[in-house]
């Protein structure tokens, strides 16, 4: 399935204004072009109003009144293509996610780093590298923007650093061990407890496994660097890890999520998103094209 920078627009329904959770995840950076070598990705920063925390170490936001007859448009971020072409080439940051409206302030997460990628906008605080910038793990965090994510772990002369996740720092390389992708956040907007914006893992210079890019909860945060060369997961929004022996992997795309009170929802929606139920509250969560009427 192939992910892009959709657009989505909320129309206008009945009913008053009402109390409405958000989350929205940006895209994760991908993976760079090294065969041996190289830092793991970040993931794409996270705001939510939902739970007790939202990416980078924050509080969680306070949801927003949502009021009928207003457009609400929603944009998700794709995740960050791997690097090509000759090795060490940087790989490619992750997309921006957003949520706006005439009547609330718009609410975007940045897109995630990718290791080597100067992008002042993807890039962030990543970690150092006395060596080469390939060995530096991909900013979490984007340059300039608070509480969305963490920066990249630091790599040495043969190793690289893990990406920032949204729940903590890349590991530090060792040795001749990569570092982990720092942690995701567990969040139950949905009503299920599931994990979202871990790091990508960094890989060492020799085959085998690197650092772990799952973080906390559900092994579907950011990508591994393991031989099996596993993904970051669609709609997770992780950074992207190189593999040693199975190649490069791009950023996991991002998702928004509304959490709204079932009692004011309109229940007419464009594109197929996702509507469950739980509780008192309905959950419409965009993957893809589509509408909402408020």
């Amino acid at each position: 399935m192939a992910f892009g920078r959709r657009i989505l627009s909320f129309g206008a329904g009945g009913g008053g204004a009402y109390v409405a959770h958000f989350m929205v995840l940006a895209g994760g950076g991908g993976s760079g072009n090294s065969p041996m070598i190289g830092g793991g990705s970040g993931a794409g920063g996270l705001r939510t109003s939902f739970g007790s925390n939202s990416g980078g170490g924050s509080s969680a936001e306070t949801a927003l009144n949502l009021t009928s007859g207003t457009v609400y448009t929603v944009t998700v971020g794709a995740g960050g293509a791997a690097g090509s072409g000759g090795n060490f080439h940087k790989g490619n940051v992750g997309n921006p996610s957003s949520l706006s409206g005439a009547d609330i302030t718009t609410i975007e997460s940045n897109k995630g780093g990718a290791y080597g990628n100067s992008d002042p906008h993807g890039c962030g605080v990543g970690g150092s590298s006395s060596v080469a910038p390939h060995l530096v793990g991909g900013g979490g965090k984007t340059q300039g923007t608070a509480n969305q994510g963490f920066a990249g772990g630091n790599g040495n002369s043969v190793s690289g650093g893990g990406g920032g996740g949204v729940g903590s720092v890349g590991g530090n390389a060792s040795g001749n061990f990569g570092g982990n992708g720092g942690a995701g956040l567990d969040i139950s907007i949905t009503g299920a407890s599931v994990g979202y914006g871990g790091g990508g893992a960094g890989v060492f210079n020799s085959s085998g496994c690197g650092g772990s890019g799952y973080g906390v909860g559900t092994a579907s945060h950011g990508g591994s660097s393991c031989n099996s060369g596993v993904s970051a997961a669609a709609n997770r929004g992780g950074g992207g890890s190189i593999s040693s022996s199975s190649g490069f992997r791009p950023g996991g795309s991002g998702i928004v999520i509304l959490r709204v009170p079932t009692a004011n929802y309109s229940g007419t929606t464009t594109g197929s998103p996702t509507v469950t139920t739980d509780g008192t509250d309905t959950v419409i969560q965009f993957t893809g094209s589509g509408t909402y009427t408020g």
